[in-house]
């Protein structure tokens, strides 16, 4: 069965929130990820990426996580992913040992960085899209 990880796009103005995953990581390391986790049996996305995102990087998503946004597949992982705009706490770096950064970035500055996935570009776009109709 392939693996289910919650992830969720942060949404700022017109920037999103990414972690670089530490180096010596043994999934997809030195590349920059959304944050998020995998699944746990009998867990829902909603709940696991609330969770994850409270251990990751010490924010409450509890009362703006709804519905998943959309749903990919990535080197046989199905990604559940959730745009989150508003949160309780300030985020911060909590699991370094996972993260070694974590940095805030227009599409643009995007360009450049090496994803976990090439689906992230269109994905963030997308998202930036849906983000601007509803404002």
């Amino acid at each position: 069965m392939t693996a289910r990880v919650a992830a969720a796009l942060l949404v700022r103005g017109d920037r999103f929130l990414l972690g670089h995953r530490h180096p010596d990581r043994e999934n997809q390391p030195d590349v920059w990820d959304l944050p998020g986790g995998h699944i746990e049996e009998g867990e829902e996305p909603s709940e696991a990426v609330t969770r994850e995102l409270l251990e990751e990087l010490a924010i409450d998503v509890s009362g703006s996580v709804r519905e998943p946004w959309r749903t990919i597949v990535v080197d046989d992982v199905e990604v559940v992913v959730f745009v989150v705009d508003a949160w309780a706490g300030l985020v911060r770096n909590n699991e370094p040992s996972e993260h070694d950064a974590l940095a805030w970035f227009t599409l643009a500055e995007m360009a450049p960085l090496r994803l976990a996935s090439p689906l992230y570009v269109d994905l963030l776009r997308q998202a930036m899209d849906d983000h601007a109709g509803d404002a």
